[in-house]
């Protein structure tokens, strides 16, 4: 039999804590009031106040599923170039995190400004509340928003979607990015 160190056994204990606190027993929910005092949100700019030059706001896709997005325009950018559009999902291992999580929100506000880029940050649902596949769902249904021309008003007029259009994420957003990716190009 073999015996783990002290160290590796107290490692392994602190790693286990907060799982265990978070989780319902049978793993199938997370506490979401202890969660949010290790994610902090931040609320969008307005275009009265910027934050070093990007205006941010929340649009709503689907109210029923409680799906949208955070928009982050770049006010020096217009000068009448194109500008690309890059759709950006969150990591957090499909669990935890949002689009409007802190440190998401200096990313894409960070990518805004140096690329510069129309930021389009998804909210989707997060499991194990809800299962898979509707975390792809999410992705692919605000593709075909931002895609769909009764909604163009809300892109910026120099947003070039054809010819200048990302999806990137990290972690689970990387996956997530993948997968709506290939499922936009069988549309």
């Amino acid at each position: 039999m073999l015996i783990l160190p002290l160290k590796i056994r107290l490692m392994l204990a602190a790693i286990c804590f907060p799982a265990d606190a978070f989780c319902s027993s049978d793993a199938t929910a997370i506490n979401r009031f202890f969660t949010k005092f290790f994610d902090p949100k931040a609320s969008p700019s307005t275009s009265k106040k910027p934050d070093n030059g990007i205006v941010s706001s929340d649009i709503m896709v689907d109210s029923t599923r409680k799906l949208w997005f955070r928009l982050y325009t770049n006010t020096a950018a217009a000068d009448g170039s194109t500008t690309p559009v890059i759709v950006y999902f969150h990591g957090g291992g499909f669990t935890l995190m949002a689009a409007n999580s802190m440190m998401y929100d200096d990313l894409c506000k960070r990518l805004a400004r140096e690329v510069p880029a129309i930021v389009v940050s998804v909210n989707y649902r997060l499991s194990p509340e809800h299962r898979y596949p509707s975390q792809y769902e999410d992705g692919f249904d605000v593709l075909k928003f931002i895609d769909n021309p009764k909604f163009e008003g809300f892109l910026a007029s120099s947003a070039n979607i054809k010819k200048q259009f990302f999806v990137a994420g990290d972690s689970a957003g990387g996956n997530l990015a993948h997968h709506v990716a290939l499922k936009a190009c069988e549309h």
